[in-house]
This record gives structure tokens, sequence and C-alpha cells, in this order.
């Protein structure tokens, strides 16, 4: 059996697919089991390739309760927390980066400055592993009713640091519907209440707030189908990559170029201003960075992966 410890979010299982697939193909006759949060459960089923999910959600708790793996592999940071959680299991082989603090120094350095995909790509190289960081597509989940063809935005994140401002989000989704778009708002249930005031800000229904309304599956069902995808750096912008559906993404404080999607991926556009001569952030409500993109310059990049969109779509017909 094959144990792979990423408990985490929705984002970091997207960004580790391609790590899951090469050990899916390294290891096609063992059990391959994920030590990941059991409400990933839907998410899980549409990456593929894993056996079993084993509820892990964070460091606090064994990771495999069962008989020893075969292999073992960190797919969840640099250690030293992780690799002590893994090496509990028992494993005959730890893949994992090296980090003396657990006593472990066969694997490769760790890279602060990388991309959150190669990273874990690399790491499974290393080890003779050969994995693809542009293996990125998920499966596409039964709608189930829920509408297609719907621009989707999402202005809450678990990190109040990396919101865009409510009412920028609400300006723009007054905007795209005077453009024709259906604007659907999604969020977790603790952001139902932001999701609800930036649709009330933007004159939409009640009903065009689907914040706690949709589980991890019908959350990946709407993406799929969305026209558009609007958001800061969150799950919901690996979603949208994972499924190809257009889609601009506001980055700060954190830079695209550790977890953006693909820069050779036209239907998405990352917005990033940086932060040279930003000021100080007081810890209160968006980075300076996410503060500095204005309403022009997202509908100018919406504008342009929906331009995408159509010559793509003309080309292939």
């Amino acid at each position: 059996m094959i144990l792979v410890l990423r408990a985490l979010g929705v984002g970091d299982l997207v960004t580790a697919v391609p790590a899951l697939r090469a050990l899916r193909a390294a290891y096609p006759d063992r059990e391959l089991a994920l030590a990941a949060p059991a409400w990933l459960a839907p998410l899980v089923d549409l990456v593929g390739g894993v056996d079993r999910l084993v509820d892990t959600a964070g460091l606090d708790r064994p990771a495999w309760p069962g008989p020893a793996p075969e292999v073992a592999v960190n797919l969840h940071g640099r250690g030293p927390q992780s690799h002590r959680l893994l090496a509990a299991a028992r494993p005959g082989r730890l893949l994992a980066f090296a980090n003396r603090d657990a006593g472990f120094v066969a694997g490769p350095r760790w890279v602060a400055d990388e991309h959150e995909v190669d990273r874990w790509c690399r790491l499974l190289s290393w080890y003779g592993i050969p994995a693809d960081p542009g293996d990125l597509a998920l499966r596409r989940p039964v709608p189930a009713g829920l509408p297609t063809g719907a621009t989707v935005l999402h202005p809450g994140s678990k990190i109040p640091a990396k919101r865009w401002p409510a009412e920028r989000f609400a300006a723009l989704a007054r905007a795209l519907t005077d453009r024709g778009h259906r604007v659907l708002l999604t969020g977790s249930a603790d952001e139902r209440p932001l999701a609800a005031r930036v649709a009330d800000a933007a004159g939409l229904p009640p009903t065009a707030v689907l914040a706690g309304r949709t589980d991890l599956g019908a959350l990946a069902a709407l993406v799929a189908g969305a026209r558009l995808v609007v958001s800061g750096d969150t799950g919901v912008a690996h979603l949208a990559t994972g499924y190809g559906t257009a889609s601009v993404v506001l980055f700060g404080p954190v830079p695209p170029a550790h977890w953006g999607p693909p820069p050779d991926r036209p239907r998405h556009r990352v917005l990033w201003a940086g932060e040279e001569d930003r000021p100080r952030w007081d810890g209160v409500g968006s980075h300076p960075t996410l503060a500095a993109l204005h309403l022009d310059e997202v509908l100018a990049a919406v504008a342009e992966v929906e331009r995408v969109v159509r010559v793509s779509g003309a080309v292939a017909a």
C-alpha cells in the first residue's frame, strides 16, 4: 500500500494532482491511500486513481492506523512534523524532502521560490518517478441540475488578506450583469454574509448567492460548466484551471509564480500588482497588493479571456 499525506484544502489537493497521478502510474498494482480531510472526498473522486481516503485534517493525529505501508509520500510540506507523522506509520520507504530536524537527510532540498505544482513533481522525479506538471485536468462531474454558462464570482478567502475589496466585487458584478452575464456568488457557509453583501450592493437577487448552499462536488460541477470564474487565490481558481474554465485570478500577497495557473494557458488571466512600492499592510482588510487592483483592470482581463474562448471555439469548429 502507498500512503500519501496531503492533509490540506481544495487548492492544495488540485495542485498535487500531477504528483498523485505519477504515483498511480508508478505503482499501478498497489492500493493508493490519500491522507486528507474527509470533506474533500467529492474532489478526490474527480482526481481519479485514489483507492482510499483516510480522514486526516492537519498533523495532530496519526495519518495511518493500519499495517505499515510499503511507501509513504510526503506531499504535505517540508517537515519535520509531517515527516514524523508519516514515519510513525513505519513505512518501508519514505519519499520526502530532506529535513535534518526530522532526522531525514536522504531527499532533495526544499526550494522556497518554486511553484507548488512543480515542487511535488520535482520531489517525485528525484526518486525516479516521472511526473507531468501539466497534468492538471479533473474529471467532469455530473451537473446535477446546477446552472451552466453562469459567471462565478468568489469574493471570499479563508485568509482575509487575500480578498479583493467587497465593494469592487459588487461593482464587477454590476458591470458583468450589464454585459449579459448571469452572475452567481459562491463561497463557504462562513462566507455567505460576505457574498450576500456583494449581491445586495450589486442589485442581484438573493437566489444569486450560492455561498454555503453547495457542497464541494456541486461547486466543482458549477465551475466546470461556468462561462467564467473571477476569484482571488483560492481553491475555486484551481478548479477553473482543472476544468479549463475561463478565469481571472486576483493575486496578493502571495505571487502567482507560486500558486498561479500555468502561464501558457491563455484562458486563465492572472492579475498581480506586486509588492514593490506598496504601502505597509496594517493587518486589516485586503492586502495592499490586492487593493492596488482596480475594476477596469479586471474588466479588461475578462474581455481578454472571453476573446480567447471565442477564438479557440471558432478554431475548434
